[in-house]
């Protein structure tokens, strides 16, 4: 049957949606989902070392949220926003500009240091931009402000708590936030319980957050992402693997990682550069075993990725079950294991 993308709709009324973070990190609630049966558990996040077992291997995505959204002047006075989206080399961009007028060829003055230069227009307010000099992290922790998801509308007054604890690399426009419920505490416990850990980057865009708007779900031009997949990483998958250890993959970014790292038989192997993988139901599963998510927006590519992990059906119903019991969604909300 062919897929459409109102397959994947389902209503949540706003007050569903996680509006700051719980504190501590791991108290957010744990919806377990067991593929084989269907079968559900409500649990607490830090209890989540009660499914895993020794040699099981968390794949997490070291990448860190820039200071991406920065505050211009044009020419004449008028105020301008850019958020960076993705580095193309030294000092271009591609960027979402706010502001009227903002066509090839005007400046923009963001400090008396740093000026940028509108190259080229593409698909709404989206613009290649370049800067007069390169935006290191030092520059852009002094001049830009982490952007947060636009369905969230309160501040956020510690800017690390759109961070995870294992942040390391600068380049994301988004918090892999899966991520978001592990604790320092936490990850030594499951090391101790002889889990292992592997870390690989993938660097998110805000395309992350819009739904799909073509009817079919293959009509639609997934994000392109940069992403890396080391040889330590590797070298410690198959390890746990070797010893009979799951592969489970936190956040959905990890996942299209690992597949995109992997071959067509299934063995993973070391990969650096962009992917445009786009997981829909059918696909093949080659590395990941299990996976810790958030719940997804309503027709996103995200929500389509699960349902192809743990079927649409099955995923949308577990939906229904976490608003019967009031779970929080999205981003700064909770999360679910699926086995």
């Amino acid at each position: 049957m062919e897929l459409r993308t109102a397959d994947f709709d389902y209503d949540l009324p706003e007050s569903f949606i996680a509006q700051e973070p719980l504190e501590p990190r791991d108290a957010a609630r744990l919806m377990v989902l067991h593929r084989e049966d269907g079968r559900i558990e409500h649990r607490i996040f830090r209890e989540i070392g009660e499914y895993l077992r020794p040699h099981d291997v968390l794949v997490l995505n070291q990448t860190r949220v820039l200071p991406a959204r920065l505050f211009a002047r044009k020419e004449s006075g008028g105020r301008a926003e850019i958020l960076l989206l993705r580095r193309l080399d030294e000092q271009s961009w591609e960027c979402l500009v706010g502001g009227k007028g903002l066509k090839a060829g005007r400046r923009l003055l963001l400090s008396e240091a740093l000026e940028a230069t509108i190259l080229e227009e593409k698909e709404g307010a989206l613009r290649i931009v370049r800067f007069s000099s390169p935006l290191t992290p030092e520059l852009l922790f002094r001049l830009g402000q982490v952007p947060l998801p636009p369905y969230i509308h309160r501040p956020l007054h510690d800017p690390e708590r759109y961070q995870t604890v294992y942040a390391r690399q600068p380049g994301s426009a988004a918090a892999p936030t899966a991520g978001l419920h592990f604790t320092p505490r936490l990850l030594q416990e499951l090391q101790a319980q002889g889990i292992h850990l592997a870390y690989i980057t993938l660097h998110i865009g805000l395309d992350t957050f819009a739904p799909v708007t073509e009817d079919r779900p293959t009509e639609h031009k997934i994000h392109t992402e940069w992403c890396e997949v080391d040889e330590v990483a590797v070298e410690t998958i198959r390890a746990a693997r070797a010893q009979g250890g799951r592969v489970i993959a936190v956040g959905t970014t990890s996942v299209r990682a690992l597949e995109s790292a992997a071959t067509e038989s299934g063995e993973l192997q070391p990969y650096r550069g962009d992917t445009s993988l786009f997981i829909l139901p059918g696909y093949r599963f080659k590395v990941v075993e299990a996976m810790i998510t958030n719940f997804h927006l309503p027709r996103s590519t995200l929500l389509m990725l699960v349902s192809a992990f743990a079927g649409r059906e099955r995923i949308l119903s577990a939906y229904e079950e976490a608003k019967r019991h009031q779970y929080r969604f999205y981003s700064f909300g909770d999360a679910m294991l699926i086995l």
